[in-house]
């Protein structure tokens, strides 16, 4: 039998411990209306009854992960900030596309919604001396399935330890409403997005991979390849050794 509460022991442990060290207050965490947030924000809560926060910040965004992302925070009882990114982001989009001669295509435009979320964590957090509460998972974090700079840029990963299936299982034991967790994952990047069809990939097989070592050649040698094209996404950025004499 899984023992569930001595997961959720540890991590809030571990939060409060590295809160404590970087001299901070509390936590904020930004809710997306999926699974890993969720699972964030109650860890957040249990950690920090009084100091932790949540933000949701719609920016062009399906109206039902609005509405997700509320029901998390109503249902943690966790106090939340209502930032609506639409505008700041259609304003800076249409700066772009006058600079370049060109509206920014793919992942060159919608990277910039998660870009726009960290800057928004960040300054929510300076002010109430909070830190950022990141979501990745495990899963996610080893194919470099996040922007860099953007659901990348956190204080700290509390959930990079538990592939997806395990956050499912851990939220579901927090009380994370059902239908938070039975929710297909999708980053809400663009209309119809969802999480394994951009990775090419399912989550149970990925889950599979990375607590067996086992799956299908082709599965293991495409999980291998995004790790490797991801490492920068892991690693600070490079820099070169000086020598002055």
């Amino acid at each position: 039998m899984k023992d569930y509460a001595r997961v959720a022991e540890q991590l809030t442990k571990w939060l409060a411990n590295e809160v404590k060290n970087a001299g901070a207050s509390g936590l904020v965490v930004g809710l997306s209306g999926g699974i890993d947030s969720a699972l964030v924000g109650a860890l957040a809560k249990k950690t920090f009854p009084d100091n932790c926060l949540g933000v949701l910040m719609p920016c062009q965004s399906n109206p039902a992960d609005l509405d997700d992302a509320r029901l998390v925070a109503e249902h943690l009882q966790l106090p939340y900030f209502l930032v609506d990114l639409t505008g700041p982001y259609a304003q800076l989009v249409q700066q772009l596309t006058q600079s370049l001669g060109k509206a920014p295509e793919g992942l060159a435009v919608s990277n910039i919604k998660p870009r726009l979320r960290m800057i928004t964590l960040y300054s929510i957090a300076a002010t109430h001396n909070y830190l950022v509460a990141g979501t990745g998972n495990r899963s996610e974090a080893y194919v470099g399935y996040f922007t860099k700079y953007g659901d990348g840029g956190t204080d700290l990963w509390p959930i990079v330890g538990l592939v997806k299936s395990q956050v499912r299982e851990l939220a579901s034991f927090l009380g994370v409403p059902e239908k938070i967790v039975h929710r297909e994952p999708s980053a809400g990047l663009w209309p119809g997005q969802t999480d394994e069809k951009e990775m090419g990939l399912t989550y149970e097989e990925l889950d599979r991979y990375l607590l067996t070592g086992e799956g299908p050649v082709e599965v293991i040698a495409k999980i291998e390849l995004l790790h490797k094209k991801s490492v920068h996404k892991r690693a600070l950025p490079p820099s070169p050794e000086i020598k002055w004499s």
